[in-house]
């Protein structure tokens, strides 16, 4: 069994009278690739930030590596190795797309201060094997010296992922990545993920299971701000629970059902 890396207890958020994360209790392990998924409202979102630091739990804690995080800054998770992308992308947006890449590369690998490499020239750094091997991989070589706010949403959405795959995190944590993409660029996101399989560890919530079917080694449902299922795929599908909140499937008709037959 491998070690386990990310632990919530009793994790609880509330917007006024709305409870949007109720006690949920969480494990990730080390190199597991893990799915959340639920509907809209179910939660997902919420409990991810509440996990990188984006909003204080009203309840709860948090531990990284056996270290309770509850309280760090998103800033000091990330130098901590947790890395995470957004339902609304978050790049650099008047920088060309090679240059977001140069920031990040150099920022996680050459300790290098973000305010040094903008003071300092991006152009000399463009060339690195890694840099050029990123802008390859996720198809990016077109638009490489292109503003960032040019971008059409699918190249920007593969740009927020090549860079949050670039900074080599511990804990890729992928927040609905796939969405407005088209399905040739689902597919190489997903080609691309695959590849970190057993190397590193991966969570990503979707809105839509047959994105992550084949990827996810562990599925957690979330509905209402609760988890109502956790395991394999199969396991999570056929749980009544889910079937009555994700898929909206009347269990209890669907027995009379079959005792009638």
């Amino acid at each position: 069994m491998s070690t386990e890396i990310i632990k919530t207890v009793g994790v609880t958020k509330c917007f006024g009278a709305l409870v949007a994360v109720d006690r949920v209790d969480y494990s990730l392990r080390e190199n597991e690739v893990a799915g959340i998924i639920g509907s809209n409202g179910a939660g997902k979102t919420t409990f991810f930030n509440l996990v990188t630091g984006y909003y204080p739990p009203d309840e709860g804690s948090i531990f990284y590596k056996g270290r309770d995080v509850t309280r760090m800054t998103p800033q000091q998770r990330v130098a901590l190795g947790m890395t995470r992308t957004f339902q609304l992308t978050s790049t650099f947006d008047n920088l060309a797309v090679i240059d977001n890449l140069v920031l990040v590369y150099f920022r996680a690998h050459r300790d290098s201060t973000l305010l040094k490499l903008l003071l300092s020239t991006c152009r000399r750094h463009r060339n690195e094997d890694k840099i050029v091997a990123t802008l390859e991989t996720f198809d990016l070589q077109h638009v490489r010296d292109r503003l960032v706010k040019n971008l059409s949403l699918g190249e920007k959405r593969r740009l927020e992922i090549a860079m949050a795959v670039l900074a080599e995190p511990q804990v890729l944590m992928l927040d609905e990545p796939l969405a407005g993409l088209a399905e040739s660029e689902i597919k190489v996101i997903l080609e691309v993920l695959g590849r970190r399989v057993g190397k590193q560890t991966i969570l990503i919530v979707e809105h839509k299971i047959s994105h992550v079917k084949d990827f996810v080694q562990r599925l957690t449902v979330m509905h209402e701000g609760r988890v109502i299922a956790d395991g394999g795929y199969e396991e999570c599908l056929s749980d009544p629970e889910v079937r009555r909140s994700y898929w909206q499937i009347d269990t209890e008709q669907e027995g009379s059902k079959h005792a009638a037959a």
